[in-house]
This record gives structure tokens, C-alpha cells and sequence, in this order.
């Protein structure tokens, strides 16, 4: 039997509302507030959405109970197998003692410690965003600013704040293609619009997390080798996401910033040396590092061996991200499993669709096309380059999921309440207390995107569940429609640092565990303040000229 959400089941907005918000609310203050441990804060917030599910919004209990089992396989493959993985071989890595050569060379390039989070956590991360997204890109970055020294607040953080402004463009133009096939906006013009709208954030963000880190004096003081970073980015992604498409912006922006500032550090290098480790008067609650050792002199054969695990997980993880390479392993082997009791059962109504929609729920076991698979091949191969020998693979394995079992419990625990929020209309409800508020809608349905990513960790799974409503919402107001869908990806990627998977992502590859709350209070202020600012872009480029005109029409 079909059963059709509804979106104010009491008949008064402020009431469905605040009861729509109480699964997100329970998680949240649970985590961020009462230090509760991160798998059972998302197991509170998921009997919370079982509950709303079910009590307010009339959901049948089996189907709310497949909508969070569906979510808890999605939490699995992707997202846990990659954090599984990309451990594993940061264990490798550590065991071998490879990762202080690793230390070593990239102190060569630069000892400050604000233009290494330059190269690793914006430029780096930018790569493995663009390669691959779905958590990557922050449990690599993480896990080698913990091998290069920095407090495991900081490591965690600064990778949250820079892995935003990519977000949009990652996995290869996921969330955009996504967004365009599933609600009908012409690709190439809502990619060149969320191009527009990000450029300047691609500036501002590598600014914003120097300051987060080193405070205003010193931001300032390598001002130059920011500025370089930034523009060399947003440039590209400007003039790729404008003239050629959405699915190599962010690897040709990143491989061009990458390089930019390498040259540039070639030439020039700040008057005084940051040298701390930990976020500037931000010690409460971090875990102290062990004092720096002094760094040694290796041999180029040596620091060439030391790279080659890491030289092999990129071109790993990029090869897995090409779509003939995944259509391919997918032909091989992916089953498919319509969820029983949910699949095509529930339907979304109008006005967030145009005409009663059925919703399908079919689990895809793509295990050989999954990116963790790749990283997980990766880190075998560069298990035998480091000489390791088979038992101690395993063994080094087997000790790494052990490592990392409660993490896996949170993502899978998380995912099953995001998704049971979008199958039974509960986040749609709290998208259209934003799609209430007229003139403003702009500001808002930007936010909107933000939420979105907030409560399901996806750019890609906040466009397909509001880039519909965008879509209605921008006819109705007369808002360019384009702008409203790119408003939708571009405010979300501000929410992906306060995603409860990325912190889990984020706590898993530095070691800190249980202080999951400690990175969510830390990332909030920087969250909202970012997200508002897109908001504000994308108002002016509704009504204000000649901001307008950086609207793709």
C-alpha cells in the first residue's frame, strides 16, 4: 500500500516544524552539548526520527524501520568503507615509519605551519574532493596534519572549514549532474552559475581558515601565498565550470593551485616561521601533541618511497571516480535490492514535486565501483612497496576495523536517520518553513541547501532531496530558476563541515575519538557565518545589478 507524505500534519507550520526538528535537535545537543558518545548521540536522534516518523507524521512503523535499515547499508558502502580503508593505510604508513619521511619532505616545501594547511587541507583536499568526495577528502588530510604535528582540534577543524567551497563540484560533478537529471535544470547552466557563485569562496575560504587557525595577525602575515592559493583556484574553477563542465573542475583548479603555490614558495617565504600546532587560544579540550622532534635529512630515494603508498592512492581513487571505470565494475558485479516494504511505497507530494511522485529505495551493492574498494587496493599495493608481508596486512587490518568499530556504528546510525527523515517528509517540512518567507526566499532556500547537507552529509542528497522544491519555489516568486537549484548546491557545501559523518570522518582519522562534540562546537560559528554569506551573494544576484548578471540564464 502506497502512503503519501504530508508535510503539516497538524495544520499549523510552527508546530509541524518544531517537531520535524526534533530528531536533528536530539543528535545535535546530545553531541555538540551534553559530550554524549558520538554512536549513541545518533542513536538517540534516530529513535527520535522513528518516533516523530511514526507518532506525528503517520508513517508506518515497518516502513520507518526499513527507511533507517536502507540508511544503515548506504552508511556501510560508501562512506564507512572509505573511512575503513583510507585508515588502514595510514596505519601502514605509520607502522613502516614512511609518514615521518612523509613529515620530513613536506617540511622541505615549507615549516609554517599555515602554508602546509594551505597545501594539504585546501589544495590536497580539493583533489581527493574532486576525485572522489563521500568523506575522503578530509580522512586523508586529517590523518596527515596528525602526522605532521597538529593538535588533533585543529587537524580536524581547519580539513572541516577548507573542504567546503569544492564540495559542489566533488566526486567528479556529482551533486551538479545529479541535481540537473533529477529535476530537469540545463546542466550547463546551473553549473556555470554555482561556478559564479563560488568563485569568490574559493578565495575567501583559504583567508578564512588561516584565520580560524593563526588569527588575524597571522593571516596577514602570508597574505601573499593565500592570495596565490585562492585566485589560482577560483580561476580555474570559474573559467571549467563556465566553458567545459562540471566534472573536472575541482581536479584541474586543485592540480593548478597545487602547483601555483609550490612555485611560489620557491620564491618567497614569510619573515617569521608558525611553528604551533594547535589552533591560536584555542587549547580547551585539545589533546596536547608530543613535543616535534627534530627533523631529519632523508635521501631522495628515500622521501620517493615514502610518497609512492600515497602517489598510488591518488591515482587509485581517481581512476575509480571515472564514470566508464565504475559503469565497468558495476557491470561486473552490483546487485541490486529493492528494499522490501519501502521501495516505490512512499510518495512525495505537491509543492515539492509538481505531480504525486513515487520515491524508489533500491540498495546497490556496488562493492568493486565503491572508491573505498580502490583505497583498499591501494593500500595493499602500497603494503607491499613498504615490504610488509601478507599476515601482517591482515593483521594491521583486522586491527584497524577494531580501531575504527564505533565510528563505523555512528555513520551507519546517522545515515539510517538521515534517510528516514527523507522518506518520511520530515526534512521536507523544515524546507518549507524556509520556502515561506517571500522576498527573502533567496537568503533562505540558500540555507535551505545548507540544512539539507547538515542533516544527510550529502551536496548530492540535499539536490535531490530540495532542488525540486527550488524549482517550484523560484516559478512561483519569479526567481530565476537557475540560480535557485545553484543556490541550493553552493549554501550546502557550507554545511558539510557540520554534517555529523564528516566529524565522525574527521575524529576516526586524527584518533580523537569521543570529542565529536568538541569539532561540531568548533565548526558551528564558522558553518553558519559562511552559509549566511553565500546567502547574501545569491540575494544580490536575485535583485541587485550588475550582481545579476552572474546568473546563467
Amino acid at each position: 500500500m502506497v502512503w503519501q507524505q504530508v508535510y503539516d500534519p497538524f495544520g499549523n507550520m510552527v508546530i509541524s516544524t518544531l517537531l520535524a526538528a526534533i530528531p536533528v535537535l536530539v543528535m545535535l545537543v546530545s553531541l555538540g552539548f551534553l559530550d554524549i558518545k558520538a554512536h549513541i548521540a545518533a542513536g538517540l536522534g534516530l529513535l527520535a526520527a522513528v518516533l516523530v516518523a511514526v507518532f506525528a507524521y503517520g508513517m508506518p512503523a515497518s516502513m520507518a524501520g526499513t527507511a533507517a535499515l536502507y540508511g544503515g547499508f548506504t552508511g556501510l558502502l560508501p562512506i564507512g568503507w572509505i573511512v575503513l580503508n583510507i585508515i588502514f593505510l595510514q596505519k601502514l604508513a605509520e607502522q613502516n615509519g614512511s609518514f615521518k619521511i612523509l613529515q620530513s619532505s613536506l617540511s622541505g616545501i615549507t615549516s609554517d605551519r599555515r602554508l602546509q594547511l594551505l597545501l594539504i587541507s585546501f589544495c590536497f583536499g580539493a583533489f581527493f574532493e574532486g576525485a572522489a568526495g563521500f568523506g575522503t577528502p578530509v580522512a586523508v588530510t586529517a590523518g596527515i596534519l596528525i602526522g605532521l604535528g597538529f593538535s588533533p582540534l585543529a587537524a580536524s577543524g581547519l580539513c572541516l572549514i577548507a573542504n567546503t567551497a569544492p564540495v559542489a563540484f566533488g566526486a567528479l560533478g556529482t551533486p551538479v549532474i545529479t541535481l540537473a537529471k533529477v529535476h530537469g535544470y540545463d546542466l550547463a547552466q546551473v553549473t556555470a552559475t554555482i561556478g559564479a557563485t563560488l568563485t569568490p569562496f574559493c578565495i575567501l575560504v583559504p583567508f578564512w581558515m588561516i584565520w580560524a587557525f593563526a588569527g588575524r595577525k597571522g593571516m596577514m602575515e602570508i597574505w601573499p601565498a593565500i592570495l596565490v592559493t585562492g585566485l589560482s583556484f577560483a580561476i580555474p574553477q570559474y573559467l571549467v565550470s563556465n566553458f567545459i563542465g562540471p566534472e573536472l573542475v575541482d581536479i584541474i583548479a586543485a592540480i593548478i593551485s597545487m602547483a601555483s603555490l609550490i612555485l611560489f614558495l620557491r620564491v618567497w617565504q614569510p619573515k617569521s616561521i608558525w611553528t604551533s600546532p594547535n589552533l591560536k587560544g584555542h587549547k580547551s579540550g585539545e589533546v596536547q601533541p608530543k613535543a616535534a622532534e627534530p627533523i631529519k635529512t632523508y635521501s631522495r630515494a628515500q622521501v620517493i618511497q615514502a610518497w609512492i603508498p600515497w602517489l598510488i592512492l591518488t591515482v587509485f581513487v581517481f581512476v575509480w571516480g571515472l564514470p566508464p571505470v565504475k559503469a565497468f565494475l558495476n557491470h561486473l558485479y552490483a546487485p541490486a535490492f529493492p528494499m522490501s516494504g519501502l521501495n516505490n511505497l512512499v510518495e512525495k507530494m505537491p509543492p515539492v514535486v509538481l505531480k504525486p511522485t513515487k520515491e524508489g529505495a533500491v540498495y546497490v551493492l556496488g562493492l568493486l565501483s565503491a572508491t573505498g574498494t580502490g583505497i583498499l587496493l591501494s593500500a595493499i599495493v602500497g603494503a607491499f612497496v613498504m615490504k610488509y608481508k601478507p599476515m601482517e596486512i591482515v593483521k594491521t587490518f583486522g586491527r584497524t576495523f577494531w580501531l575504527v568499530r564505533y565510528s563505523l556504528m555512528t555513520i551507519v546510525l546517522m545515515l539510517g536517520l538521515g534517510t528516514l527523515t527523507r522518506y518520511s517528509g520530515t526534512d521536507t517540512t523544515l524546507g518549507l518553513a524556509f520556502a515561506n518567507s517571500g522576498l527573502l526566499y533567496p537568503f533562505f532556500g540558500t540555507l535551505m541547501g545548507w540544512i539539507g547537507v547538515a542533516m544527510t552529509g550529502s551536496d548530492t542528497a540535499s539536490n535531490v532531496l530540495f532542488g525540486g522544491m527550488q524549482h517550484v519555489a523560484a516559478q512561483q516568486l519569479g526567481l530565476p530558476v537557475n540560480l535557485m537549484g545553484s543556490a541550493n548546491s553552493a549554501g550546502g557545501v557550507m554545511g558539510k563541515m557540520i554534517d555529523a559523518q564528516s566529524i565522525v570522518v574527521a575524529s576516526t582519522a586524527t584518533r580523537w575519538f569521543n570529542h565529536e562534540g568538541d569539532i561540531l562546537r568548533y565548526v558551528f560559528f564558522h558553518s553558519i557565518a559562511l552559509a549566511s554569506m553565500v546567502g547574501v551573494l545569491v540575494t544580490l544576484q536575485a535583485y541587485v545589478f550588475p550582481f545579476t548578471m552572474m546568473v546563467a540564464k
